[in-house]
């Protein structure tokens, strides 16, 4: 019963013959250990303490979950029996960022090789997507392999015994089917860019975006990337496949809210897409500046892809034929995602080989076939409802033409009649013409006469106004009036200061300071600025009236009274009159008299212009 029981427990030893081209480890042909501590060495894990708690094991494939965990694996070769093929061990999955390889060799010690997505392609001893190693030379004996694990993320642990020879059958084999596959991403992405370029449709190059970056996706996936695109930067190797895997999310939601016209098909479910968008986009800028070990979580991809492939469904439903295409290739899509989240999470009930393995770029091929016959289909839609505008649009232009033949000859008629009846009555029309000439003869004659009528009462009535103006004035000035009507010609500040200006520049203009004849406007009221020095001169000042506080028509009144009173009226009656101070009234009559005492010569015959001249006082203060 304990040799049963020894048998069962002991770990199955593969043997290496000649017989077999490869073989896949797996339940209890691989031991694993799990080191939490992240301490042990191969000398501490092949010592009797810890070589038996090494457990078989008991899935289809070992996964690492745990990424702050080290494992440990060990499979027995059978090496007894001779063979005429070279062999090697080949690890599946690209995304371990470390594997150490630790080959029996003499006198109990180990050959060491390091691998991993951490370490530059071309320290690889094959140049192969998959990391390789050759078997021990320690042959004829069973030997006992270990292997180091840390990954992080997580990964699948499958590992392959195969001959040299069908390795390079299997490798050139495997990487001719690449070639088609991404050959066939090329071909459908030049196909919609053509697609793009011909009907400038924005769906064509959201597919063009989301072929590309589902083939940069697989690349970073098969390993491929880091083969031919980023040799020497290994760090790319743990966050590129999330980038990509972002933007063909990114490009299929806009390349499926297009292609089937969800904003007017199914508006709900485009607001919904719109929100998934925004929301895959914030947990892409998290991965990428919070923690990129979040881009491992690549299940959230079946979130969009279900409301995706849901939405196509309903519109479906409703009878947008386009869709039923659209619905099988990401039928196809979600049935391979499955799959490989099924892997992922260690639910899937097969081996792992590359069948299932690469099942989800079989299905991204079916999707993108299936997707061209969806724009196929579309365009098909489009032509059959353009042709079908194009009928209508006939028929329309059809009916058109007979209602326009009918108009024409209703209209033709229409003419006829209208034409007999001008006819008939262009007679009576030259008859009025000819009247209505005459009297529009007999009107511009009465205008002409108007006008000149016009143009003599105009000239008599300015005439006589100037007449009244000068009769007005001259009463004012040879009678003895009183203020008010003295102000009628003198009535503000304004009118004063330009008669003021015409009476002191009437002999034109003469700089007192350098004699220049050229003026410009001063800063007051009528002033003169030199154009030559610059000297300003008021329009009060060199006058009787320079420095005098009292208004200025008042102070023409005054002069007025007192030049027709010789200077015999009293400054209470000059007060009395101009409602000024008496003491001011005599201050300023003192001043006009001795104006009027020193200009005798020039008052004697000036008549009614002779109060103006006291204006002009040569002797005024400056």
């Amino acid at each position: 019963m304990i040799f049963c029981i020894n048998s069962v427990q002991a770990q199955v030893a593969v043997p290496v013959t000649d017989t077999e081209k490869q073989h896949v480890f797996r339940l209890h042909e691989i031991e694993k250990f799990t080191d939490y501590n992240n301490k042990l060495s191969i000398y501490e894990v092949t010592s009797p303490q810890y070589k038996n708690k090494f457990k078989p094991n008991t899935t289809p494939t070992p996964q690492l979950t745990d990424v702050n965990a080290t494992y440990w694996y060990r499979i027995t070769l059978d090496q007894s029996i001779p063979t005429k093929n070279d062999w090697i061990l080949e690890f599946f999955d690209q995304t371990i960022d470390s594997i150490t390889v630790y080959a029996p060799a003499p006198n109990n010690t180990f050959e060491v090789t390091q691998l991993g997505s951490n370490r530059p392609f071309t320290d690889r001893l094959y140049s192969h997507k998959n990391f390789g190693l050759n078997l021990s030379r320690y042959k004829h004996q069973r030997n006992v392999y270990y292997f180091k694990l840390r990954s992080h993320q997580s990964a699948n642990v499958i590992i392959v015994l195969r001959s040299v020879n069908w390795f390079i059958s299997y490798a050139l084999d495997e990487y001719f089917f690449f070639g088609i596959f991404y050959g066939m991403i090329l071909v459908f992405g030049l196909y919609n860019l053509m697609m793009f370029i011909a009907l400038r449709q924005r769906q064509y190059l959201y597919y063009i975006c989301y072929n590309l970056s589902i083939g940069l996706y697989e690349m970073c996936a098969d390993g491929i990337a880091y083969q031919y695109l980023w040799q020497m930067a290994p760090s790319w190797n743990h966050y590129a496949y999330g980038i990509a895997l972002f933007f063909a999310s990114i490009f299929a939601i806009l390349f499926t809210q297009s292609l089937l016209n969800l904003r007017d098909n199914a508006p709900r479910f485009n607001k919904l897409l719109s929100l998934i968008i925004l929301a895959r986009s914030l947990f892409f800028l998290a991965c990428l500046f919070i923690n990129k070990t979040w881009f491992g979580y690549k299940i959230i991809e079946l979130i969009p892809l279900s409301v995706a492939l849901s939405a196509g469904c309903y519109v479906l439903y409703k009878g947008y034929r386009p869709a039923r295409f659209f619905v099988i290739g990401y039928a196809f899509l979600f049935f391979g995602f499955v799959i490989k989240t099924l892997i992922a999470l260690d639910l899937w009930w097969l081996p792992v080989t590359a069948l299932n393995f690469y099942t989800l770029s079989c299905c991204f091929i079916l999707e993108m076939l299936f997707i061209s016959f969806a724009i196929g289909d579309r365009l098909r839609l489009l032509k059959r409802e353009k042709d079908q505008a194009q009928l209508k649009i006939i028929e329309e232009l059809q009916r058109n033409e007979e209602l326009k033949d009918i108009l024409n000859k209703k209209l033709e008629q229409q003419v006829a009649y209208r034409t007999m009846d001008i006819i008939e009555q262009s007679s009576v029309i030259a008859k009025q013409n000819m009247e209505l000439t005459i009297a529009n003869e007999r009107l511009q004659a009465q205008a002409e006469e108007i006008l000149r009528m016009n143009v003599l009462l105009e000239s008599d009535n300015l005439t006589l106004h100037h007449n009244i103006e000068k009769v007005s004035h001259d009463r004012i000035m040879l009678t003895d009036v009183d203020f008010e009507e003295f102000s009628q010609i003198y009535p503000d500040k304004e009118t004063c200061y330009k008669f003021l200006a015409e009476l002191k520049w009437k002999d034109n203009y003469a700089c007192r300071k350098c004699g220049n004849g050229l003026y410009g406007n001063g800063h007051q009221p009528y002033s003169r600025r030199c154009s030559k020095c610059g000297y300003e001169e008021s329009v009060i000042a060199y006058t009787i009236l320079q420095n005098t506080r009292i208004p200025l028509n008042k102070a023409f009144y005054m002069l007025f009274l007192m030049y027709y009173t010789k200077g015999q009226i009293s400054s209470h009656k000059l007060s009395q009159i101009l409602s000024i101070r008496q003491s001011t009234c005599w201050s300023y009559s003192i001043r006009i008299k001795k104006a009027m005492d020193g200009m005798k010569k020039e008052l004697h015959n000036a008549g009614s212009k002779g109060w103006s001249k006291l204006v002009i006082d040569q002797r005024a203060p400056q």
